[in-house]
Parts: structure tokens; C-alpha cells; sequence
């Protein structure tokens, strides 16, 4: 029996003036509080010139603004929190955190900095012997390429060990891929089906009716394949095709999720359609002769007993019709007993903006002919207003010393392997007109049998801005 992780001792975030701390960190940090999840010492660090009473006051506009204030809660974290503000480059800065830490000896590091200060801050926690029993949190991008996330994996491993090491994914925190693992292996009525003699093919949208929101010098380094493909979208591939896991612990979970990935061979060019909204170049940051894409449609192959011959769609984009992620998994059809070009069954999971599982068939329409219509059965859930946000989950989780949720050094370099090939300028950039699926070529690149099933909200789609 697996003996259970220590649970840690000290909560250090660097980057605690920034704008992830804002949006989520502090009401993540509340929510854990409200569920009796941390009861720590709770250590901003920053380089703002900032004291104590100030970013107490930024946790409080922060929860007010993103997460609803109780004013419990809020009350034991303000005695938690401390605050060491410093330049990271700087070992006086490590000094002061490791006397701040105190007695902890089993801290966590939280680095929601940019990924250009990984590596140093990493270096300067070994040195300092704030490493030393100590866990460490990297928010993504993981490296921009395999090299480079090699590059950073041995600047993490010889500072830390990697079973303490927690590459996070917040995608993997919400609750729709929470249930999507949950729905997959909780159910006996989908094993018989889940193969290549039953499904066609997988199709993954990740759309957005928004584009870069005033982020164009961010996006300008990254493009859709690395800020979302790579990443969210292969883990919501991996949780499709995965085998069942020998058990529920981390390893097991994480084993079968690298084995998806290292069945799949690099993607080759003419399996890729990249795309970019007009207007892009036109946003602060961006280069006024810019190829980075924001649409990508990629088509691979699990090459695996289960998966040979069915093909894997996968596309995301900005300035989309709408904003909804969700997964299509067509089935093949049937004999034509009734009609020759009946469509066929599918199944649905969308994962936003509410999860809802649907299975796509065809009833006989009233009348004397045998003939019929489609129609979807469908259940919804929908967010409740307690639920836990995805950063108090994953937090919640590293504090506990659960990996599951979290990638692995394995996982992170075959997926980018995987992608490393098309990566910059390897294919062609076609425009496209906000408020449409993406360029025409998309059509005509790797798409599914039948072209896309583009997702349908029932209500309010939202605009390109």
C-alpha cells in the first residue's frame, strides 16, 4: 500500500503582485481556507516595493473582484500571509524567504512568474536551501520546444527530485475534466465500444469568440499550437485514449497518459492547417509582418492496439463564433437497412462553457415510412456557485503531495517531440475573417470524415474582441 505524501508546511508564491495572483491565486488561497484545506504560512514574494499591508490589501480587492469576499475566511488568511519583496536574481531575497519560512521545512514554491525566471529562481531556491524537503510548482509553458524543455528539466532536476516537482496545467483542475476522466472509466457501457472496430473518429474543438485581449507581445510567443494544443488539448486527448490505469495512485494515472503520447509519431506539415484572424497584426505587440497562428487544425494517429486507424482532429482558434470547448466521438455506421446516407451516431462531451455529455441518434419520425431524425440525449451540469475553482483544487492537491493532476517530466517532453516539427514557420499562415471557423484551407486540410461538427450554444455566443 502506498504510503501517503507529508503534507507541506509552508505555502511560497513568487510572483504575488502579479496578474495570475490577482485573478486566481488569492481566491484559490480563500477557497482552500473556507474548506479547511490550508492552515500554513502563506509567503508572497515580489519585486514590487511593496510591504505587508499592501498586498494584504491586493488579496482583499482580488477575492472582492474574482471570487466573492467571506470575510471569515478572508480574516485567517490575512493571518497567514507574509510578504518578502526582492529581486530574484538577487540571494538576499532567499535569505530573507528562508528566514521567513522559519521552522517549515517542507515548504512549496509556487513559481507564477514568467517562464524566462524558471530557471533562476530554481537555482537560487537549491542555493539557498529553500530546496531541501521543499515541493515546486511551474505554471506553464514548459519550455517552447523539446530543447528547451529539456533545457529546464535539468536546471529542476538537480535542484529537486522529480516526484517533488509539479509542472501544473490548470486545464487539468476543472471540474468537466475532472468528470470527463471520471465518466470514462466509471462506466462498463463504453469499454465494448471504445476502439477502433466501433469509432471513426475523435474530433477536440477549443474555440474562443475573443482574440488576445491586449496580450499580442505574450502572444507574439507562443501562437495556439503552443498555448493550448501542446498542452490542454493533449491532456484532454490523453484522458480520451488512455488505458485503464492499474490503480488510482499518481504513477499509475501519469504511466498510461505517456504511453498515448509516445504511440503518436511528430506531426508532419501536411497534417497541420494554421490560420490567423485578420486584425491580428494590427494588436500592440504584435509584429506588423507576423506568421504566428491563431488557429490551428492538426490531425494525428495513436498507433496503438486500441486506436490504429482512427484518426484524432484537434483545433483551436481565436475570433471564433463562439466560445465552447467540447469532443466529438463518431461512431462508425451502420448497415443501411433503412437509409443509405443516415448520419452517425456520436457521442459529446463539452467541457465548456458547462459540461454536458450527449449521445447523438436517430429515431423513426412519425408516419408510415421507415424513415428517421436526429436527435441528442443530454445532461448538463452546471457550475455551482461553491464549486472549487481549478487553481484551489491543484493547490490543494501539491500541498497534499498528489501528483496526479500535474505533468510529468515524460509527459512534457513527448508531447512536445510531437509538435516540435511544425513549430514557427514550418507551415504556411492563411487569414481568416473574425467571427468565422477559421481559413478556408481548414476545410481542406486534416478534417474529419464529413467536415467539423462545429459546437451550437444554446444561448449567448459572444463576440469577437
Amino acid at each position: 500500500m502506498t504510503q501517503p505524501e507529508p503534507q507541506s508546511d509552508a505555502l511560497v508564491f513568487f510572483g504575488a503582485t502579479g496578474d495570475l495572483a490577482y485573478k486566481k491565486i488569492f481566491p484559490a488561497l480563500q477557497g482552500m481556507i473556507r474548506r479547511g484545506h490550508l492552515n500554513v504560512p502563506v509567503i508572497g514574494v515580489a519585486k514590487a516595493g511593496w510591504n505587508l499591508h499592501q498586498m494584504k490589501a491586493r488579496a482583499r480587492d482580488s477575492i472582492e473582484k474574482h471570487g466573492g469576499l467571506n470575510p471569515a475566511a478572508f480574516a485567517k488568511l490575512s493571518t497567514l500571509l507574509r510578504y518578502v519583496d526582492g529581486d530574484y536574481q538577487d540571494p538576499a531575497t532567499f535569505a530573507a524567504l528562508r528566514k521567513e519560512l522559519g521552522s517549515a521545512d517542507r515548504p512549496l514554491h509556487y513559481l507564477a512568474i514568467p517562464p524566462a525566471l524558471f530557471g533562476v529562481v530554481v537555482e537560487r531556491l537549491g542555493k539557498s536551501g529553500c530546496a531541501l524537503g521543499a515541493r515546486v510548482i511551474i505554471e506553464k509553458p514548459f519550455g517552447r520546444d523539446l530543447a528547451s524543455a529539456q533545457a529546464l528539466n535539468r536546471i529542476l532536476l538537480s535542484n529537486f527530485d522529480e516526484r517533488s516537482i509539479y509542472r501544473i496545467d490548470h486545464y487539468l483542475g476543472k471540474e468537466p475534466v475532472q468528470n470527463l476522466h471520471y465518466f470514462r472509466f466509471a462506466n462498463s457501457l463504453l469499454e465494448p465500444l471504445w476502439n477502433r472496430r466501433y469509432i471513426e473518429s475523435v474530433q477536440v474543438t477549443m474555440a474562443e469568440a475573443f482574440g488576445v485581449q491586449g496580450r499580442g507581445a505574450f502572444y507574439e510567443n507562443a501562437g495556439a499550437i503552443r498555448d493550448v494544443i501542446q498542452n490542454h488539448l493533449f491532456q484532454v486527448l490523453a484522458n480520451l485514449a488512455m488505458e485503464p490505469p492499474a490503480g488510482t495512485d499518481s504513477d499509475s494515472v501519469r504511466d498510461e497518459k505517456v504511453k498515448v503520447l509516445k504511440a503518436i509519431m511528430p506531426l508532419d506539415a501536411h497534417k497541420v492547417v494554421r490560420g490567423q484572424f485578420r486584425g491580428y497584426r494590427d494588436e500592440k505587440g504584435v509584429s506588423p509582418g507576423s506568421s504566428v497562428e491563431t488557429y490551428a487544425a492538426v490531425q494525428l494517429e495513436i498507433h496503438s492496439w486500441r486506436w490504429e486507424g482512427v484518426p484524432f482532429y484537434i483545433r483551436a482558434g481565436k475570433c471564433l463564433p463562439v466560445t465552447c470547448s467540447e469532443v466529438i466521438v463518431r461512431f462508425r455506421r451502420p448497415p443501411p437497412i433503412f437509409e443509405a446516407l443516415a448520419p452517425s451516431n456520436y457521442m459529446r462531451f463539452r467541457i465548456s462553457p458547462d459540461f454536458c455529455i450527449g449521445l447523438g441518434v436517430r429515431i423513426k419520425s412519425p408516419g408510415e415510412l421507415m424513415e428517421g431524425s436526429p436527435v441528442e440525449l443530454r445532461v448538463c451540469h452546471h457550475d455551482e456557485p461553491n464549486a472549487m475553482g481549478a487553481y484551489e483544487r491543484l493547490l490543494t492537491e501539491a500541498m497534499k503531495g498528489d501528483a496526479t493532476d500535474f505533468a510529468r517530466e515524460d509527459y512534457v517532453e513527448a508531447a512536445w517531440r510531437i509538435v516540435d516539427p511544425v513549430l514557427g514557420d514550418a507551415t504556411p499562415v492563411h487569414d481568416y475573417d473574425p467571427g468565422t471557423w477559421g481559413p478556408r484551407e481548414a476545410g481542406q486540410g486534416p478534417a474529419p470524415p464529413g467536415g467539423w461538427q462545429d459546437p451550437v450554444l444554446d444561448a449567448g455566443s459572444g463576440s469577437c474582441a
